[in-house]
């Protein structure tokens, strides 16, 4: 895993750890959201990993007048047998790009509900599997630009990790603009690993050790975040079983075989800031609120 996240920095540059939490995230079977403003690399990050991975790549623009059949895909009538034929949309795929996903009207963002937590598509009343292994990884726009509409939080829980990816230090950047937009190497790339060496490195991460005290460090964190009088709600079991196993991932991409504290500490603000509403202006944790919520909770 280790050349997959050094061929991607060649390309998304100075970005080595948004690039392995990225990676953390798909290892862990979960969905990833990326939030910046425009041009900051978000698109390219995602069409990197599925070209070094070797995936089935779908990209979907959401825009105010995308339908849930535009994703899904919808039944069309045949005259010669009289007959209705479903036309898959670009969901059934191994790695869905949903680009400004925060463009789109709530209701086209709840049709990826369902696939994003059962990996399975139900139109006109028949389920559908999606292909295995299936990830979405989706773009969002910061809430204050014109145009964008607010993920509600049912939508938001079903993302294991949201991540910033931020302007590029000063000597990536002189990098960039010397060697020219670096989009145009991704014809270039060639797959690493195939889908089927990523369900085997899945099951290896599934295997790594999580010690009990370690468990019981998870739930005090869930705890405190329930106690908390910063955040209008606290986090949930599935907070904390997605935040087992990315830090599973962790170690795992540090060669490790066991889970550390420091794994946990690292990858809560991933995992808790968009599930946490503060009542400090009304919006997602920040991750000083993280921070401190970290403090708070003896370390095992």
């Amino acid at each position: 895993m280790k050349n997959v996240i050094e061929h991607a920095e060649k390309i998304v540059l100075g970005k080595r750890r948004e690039i392995r939490l990225a990676l953390a995230c798909l290892l862990a079977r979960g969905h990833l959201l990326i939030e910046d403003l425009p041009g900051l690399g978000k698109t390219t990050l995602a069409q990197v990993l599925a070209r070094l991975l070797g995936m089935q790549f779908s990209r979907v623009q959401f825009t105010s007048d995308l339908l849930p059949a535009d994703i899904l895909g919808l039944s069309v009538y045949e005259r010669e047998s009289g007959n209705f034929r479903f036309m898959p949309g670009p969901i059934f795929t191994q790695m869905l790009l949903a680009d400004e996903i925060n463009r789109a009207t709530p209701k086209t963002q709840s049709a990826l509900l369902e696939a994003m937590e059962e990996r399975q598509v139900t139109c006109d009343g028949e389920t559908r599997p999606l292909p295995n292994p299936f990830f979405v990884i989706a773009t969002q726009n910061p809430a204050h630009q014109i145009g964008t509409f607010p993920l509600p939080e049912s939508q938001l829980d079903r993302f294991l990790m949201r991540l910033t990816l931020g302007y590029p230090d000063a000597a990536s950047e002189r990098v960039l603009l010397a060697s020219g937009d670096q989009r145009r190497q991704l014809a270039t790339l060639a797959p690493i690993l195939a889908p089927a060496d990523l369900l085997a490195h899945q099951q290896a991460v599934d295997a790594v050790f999580v010690s009990p005290a370690l468990l019981d460090y998870v739930q005090a964190l869930l705890a405190a975040s329930r106690a908390s009088a910063r955040f209008y709600h606290g986090l949930s079991p599935r907070a904390g079983l997605g935040l087992l196993a990315v830090a599973r991932a962790w170690a795992y991409l540090d060669d490790r075989k066991a889970v550390l504290p420091d794994d946990l500490q690292t990858l809560l603000p991933g995992v808790a800031c968009h599930r946490l509403r503060s009542r400090q202006g009304d919006a997602s944790a920040r991750p000083e609120d993280i921070a401190d919520l970290v403090q708070s909770v003896a370390i095992p």
